[in-house]
């Protein structure tokens, strides 16, 4: 209801946080969040916030189905200073080789960033992705298996993905999943503001950073 009241304030309106919600829970709109277990975790390694665009990517792997239960994959990539979702590359199937002509796409548009975030699954740990971060000086920052939380913008990504786009969608085929992905890549991007960047929407973050080109 926060977000719905930020979308409002952009559209010039003027209106009581508390209606917002009364109004929210009134058309069935307030989903049952489900409860995390508390355990106790090891220590967690510290890790340096980001300070400006493209110092840091992350990526990672969202798996779904079609409506006759083939499965495909989505391949998510994040700028985590500007929140920026860079692309959502979907396909059947996706090697270290795909992931590689991924980062040289938005390298030519971007340019490569200081380091990325990824997980120790196999795309990642490919020679041809270790090849390429070699030669573009790019670091790969590998979370601890079973430490979700060393990568937890992109896990927070995801389950933003999963929940407003993957659950919400019927996809007919990998090009109609395709273009409703993409669909919702751009209204993350362009229409959805955020609160850790003052209710602005990535793309406007970007511009004020400098960004030339933000990933619409």
């Amino acid at each position: 209801y926060l977000r719905i009241h930020a979308l409002l304030q952009r559209e010039g309106l003027k209106v009581n946080k508390k209606r917002v919600y009364r109004l929210y829970c009134l058309e069935g709109l307030n989903l049952r969040c489900k409860a995390k277990k508390k355990r106790v975790s090891a220590p967690r390694i510290e890790i340096r916030s980001e300070s400006r665009p493209n110092e840091s990517w992350a990526m990672d792997f969202v798996s779904d189905q079609l409506f006759n239960g083939k499965r495909f994959r989505s391949l998510t990539m994040l700028d985590s200073f500007t929140r920026e979702c860079l692309a959502i590359h979907v396909d059947r199937s996706i090697q270290g080789t795909d992931v590689v002509q991924v980062l040289d796409r938005l390298k030519a548009t971007r340019g490569a960033p200081a380091y990325i975030r990824v997980d120790n699954g196999p795309e990642f740990i490919s020679k041809a992705l270790d090849l390429w971060a070699s030669q573009e000086g790019v670091r790969l920052h590998f979370s601890r298996p079973g430490m979700p939380t060393d990568s937890a913008l992109i896990e927070s990504f995801n389950g933003n993905f999963r929940d407003e786009c993957l659950q919400t969608n019927w996809f007919l085929s990998l090009e109609d999943a395709r273009t409703k992905i993409e669909q919702w890549r751009r209204d993350y991007n362009e229409f959805r503001p955020h609160s850790s960047l003052g209710n602005k929407t990535p793309s406007e973050f970007a511009l004020d950073q400098g960004i030339l080109n933000p990933a619409c």
